[in-house]
């Protein structure tokens, strides 16, 4: 898929975006042998060689893991308490970190990368990607404090909903399946807390549609289509 040269120069590690915009105006980057001096030049990062001052640029290769997190493992690259963290998890050569987080003790589905871009896409608060979670409640939900949950309450001096609230086992009203939209940090948890419920577990079952479809502890590459498709509807 073409991209733009200052956009692969920059995910290449040869600079910033500004400072790759320089190399090419000085005439300092060839694609097939042919020097380049427009920034509106794209290049195919599977077909075309790139090189910068003569040397030729190993092809940067962007990594997307699905892991269903287990619990007692931190979201993030490394911890000072050298505790177990989602990356280490993943046997990848590639320097990934998670896309989001989930809290110490919530399982599910994270997203690990080394895509910038993606990241910023299905983590930033405008593309309302849905998050679609497994909540064990301390006690069971009533259902007036559930049409307030999906009207909107305020955490943290700002207002919340859900998207959904369902009870997927018949008079099981302490097992909720929610669906949001935002990611602020403990969102689920805060939402209920403001309703004085405690959330006993919490399983995140989807992300931007991609579901947790191996075991706990597991991880997987993700598909090509799957990503295409979280590009294709969210990135817009």
């Amino acid at each position: 898929m073409p991209v733009r040269l200052n956009k692969y120069l920059a995910a290449c590690g040869v600079g910033s975006r500004r400072k790759v915009e320089e190399l090419i105006l000085q005439g300092r980057v060839e694609i097939n042998d042919k020097t380049i001096t427009e920034l509106v030049c794209q290049v195919n990062e599977e077909t075309d060689h790139v090189k910068v001052d003569g040397v030729k640029l190993a092809p940067h290769r962007h990594v997307y893991y699905l892991l269903n997190k287990p619990k007692g493992v931190i979201t993030t690259t490394a911890d000072e308490r050298d505790r177990k963290t989602v990356v280490d998890l993943i046997d990848t050569n590639e320097t990934i970190f998670p896309a989001g987080r989930l809290d110490y003790n919530t399982t599910g589905v994270l997203i690990l990368t080394n895509d910038g871009d993606f990241s910023n896409l299905i983590t930033h608060p405008r593309n309302k990607i849905p998050r679609e979670y497994e909540v064990l409640l301390d006690r069971p939900l009533d259902e007036k404090d559930k049409e307030k949950l999906l009207k909107g309450i305020y955490i943290d001096g700002e207002r919340g909903k859900f998207k959904q609230v369902m009870f997927p086992k018949k008079n099981h009203y302490t097992h909720v399946i929610v669906t949001a939209v935002e990611g602020r940090n403990h969102f689920v948890k805060k939402m209920f807390a403001a309703l004085s419920y405690t959330v006993k577990a919490l399983n995140r079952l989807s992300f931007a549609g991609i579901h947790a479809d191996i075991p706990v502890g597991a991880y997987r590459k993700l598909t090509k289509s799957e990503i295409e498709e979280v590009i294709n509807k969210y990135g817009k």
